[in-house]
């Protein structure tokens, strides 16, 4: 089954006082570009998680945001107050200009570079935060696929159905297309009749077969008609078969709409061209639903 690059994922863990949250989210794109949003001591693990997400995903643009909270005590420790009390210090020497003082907000000091370090991590401490994120990411990476699968699903249906109605057009037109040379054949023996008696003169028959016989000959779509049906069929197995088509399908919607092309330039019908411009519009909306498949 087809998977859709549309999807979200989320996961959490708690570590020795440390909550980790990710959220995962996925659009369509040709390739596959992953976007990692680590905080700043804990992009040492950015390298295996990108591993870990282009092992599992074919395509789109992916973005992991992660974000960790620390219970009060752990901050505590990692508060830097040298680094606190000279921003206090430097501030307080701050006066407003009618001479009134400053109020110093602690909170948002706590913010500033330096304050809230939350220190170096040992071999031992790295392995194991590296092993709690790859966890969330695989966590959020299942999370995210089961919500691509079930687009996929509806994906799927609708593609099928705008293959069938092209196959219903089809049908139209390859009932048609016999009819075509046979009212050309009428319409011309009766216009060469009509000249025929205001001129006196007669035409052999073997000239007007001729002359039918280049014009079947010239809008014979017979080829084209079983090309399309033959890659509706390839599209239909593709849809049923993987779940990483998507540029195998786009492909194929290309060469469905090359063959409709040809029908219309050759058919000289206006019935059959009516049914390829139906033909031609349920070929836009596949063209457009197989952008999102992975």
């Amino acid at each position: 089954m087809i998977l859709s690059m549309t999807g979200y994922g989320a996961a959490q863990a708690e570590e020795g006082g440390v909550s980790h949250a990710l959220e995962i989210r996925s659009v369509n794109n040709r390739y596959l570009k992953v976007t990692i949003k680590l905080p700043e001591h804990l992009q040492f693990a950015e390298a295996e998680i990108d591993r870990l997400v282009r092992n599992r995903l074919a395509r789109g643009t992916v973005t992991l945001t992660f974000r960790q909270r620390s219970d009060a005590s752990a901050v505590a420790k990692s508060l830097n107050l040298d680094a606190l009390q000279q921003y206090v210090d430097l501030l307080s020497r701050v006066r407003a200009s009618d001479g009134a003082a400053t109020t110093i907000d602690l909170a948002t000091i706590a913010q500033l570079p330096g304050v809230a370090d939350p220190g170096g991590l040992d071999d031992a401490q790295r392995q194991r935060r590296l092993e709690v994120l790859l966890d969330l990411t695989g966590r959020g990476l299942d999370a995210m696929i089961v919500m691509r699968r079930e687009e996929g699903r509806s994906l799927h249906a609708e593609l099928l159905s705008h293959c069938a109605a092209i196959r219903t057009e089809l049908d139209a037109i390859a009932e048609r297309a016999p009819v075509v040379v046979e009212e050309y054949h009428e319409r011309l023996r009766a216009r060469v009749a009509m000249l025929m008696q205001a001129g006196g003169f007669e035409l052999a028959a073997d000239g007007l077969m001729r002359e039918v016989a280049v014009f079947a000959e010239r809008c014979d779509i017979t080829e084209e008609v079983s090309r399309l049906r033959s890659h509706l069929d390839q599209f239909a197995e593709l849809c049923d078969r993987g779940e990483q088509v998507g540029r195998t399908l786009d492909f194929l919607a290309q060469e469905f709409l090359r063959e409709a092309n040809t029908i219309a330039s050759k058919s000289n019908d206006a019935r059959i061209a009516r049914s390829v411009v139906q033909v031609k519009t349920m070929i836009d909306r596949v063209k457009e639903q197989v952008q999102n498949v992975e």
